[in-house]
């Protein structure tokens, strides 16, 4: 995989989990709602490398505590696609050094 390739591998997967933050969040401001369809969010891989985020509408009763740990998991995977997109931008640029000296 080249280092273009562990960049947008991780943005995906950073941008997966803004996905499902937006959809938890639209669950818990609407769980007093009436009728309102809770919101999931299903991450699929994308055969060229990352994964996609498919939000859709289900039968399920919304759990704010359920939500919060939602919430709680993709900080953390958030914050993990951003250290392996900064470890790859680190790795380009010392490759780039290198290639100048």
């Amino acid at each position: 995989m080249s280092i273009s390739g562990i960049a947008s591998t991780a943005l995906s997967g950073m941008q997966a989990q803004t996905t499902r933050v937006g959809a938890i969040a639209n669950n818990i401001a609407n769980c007093s709602t009436p009728g309102y369809a809770r919101l999931n969010t299903s991450l699929t891989s994308v055969a060229s490398g990352g994964v996609q985020a498919v939000v859709s509408p289900t039968a399920s009763d919304i759990d704010p505590a359920a939500d919060l740990t939602d919430v709680i998991e993709a900080e953390q995977s958030y914050k993990a696609n951003a250290v392996v997109f900064e470890t790859g931008a680190d790795m380009w640029e010392m490759l780039m050094s290198i290639k100048r000296d």
